[in-house]
């Protein structure tokens, strides 16, 4: 039965160290990214060759 205790004090302990990382990077803007979204759409992806799918020998 310690086992288990053990068990689940350690993996509350990494859930919160993965909350905690998870909040701070939300507080210091790493996944605020205004411009790329607007300007996304104005490019067409690239063409595919019809080369591209053949076996080179």
């Amino acid at each position: 039965m310690s086992v288990i205790i053990i068990l689940l004090i350690a993996s509350i302990t990494v859930a919160a160290i993965f909350l905690i990382a998870f909040l701070w990077s939300i507080k210091k803007g790493q996944f605020d990214d205004e411009e790329s979204p607007p300007l996304r759409i104005l490019f067409d992806d690239a063409p595919v060759s019809k080369n591209q799918n053949k076996k080179i020998d």
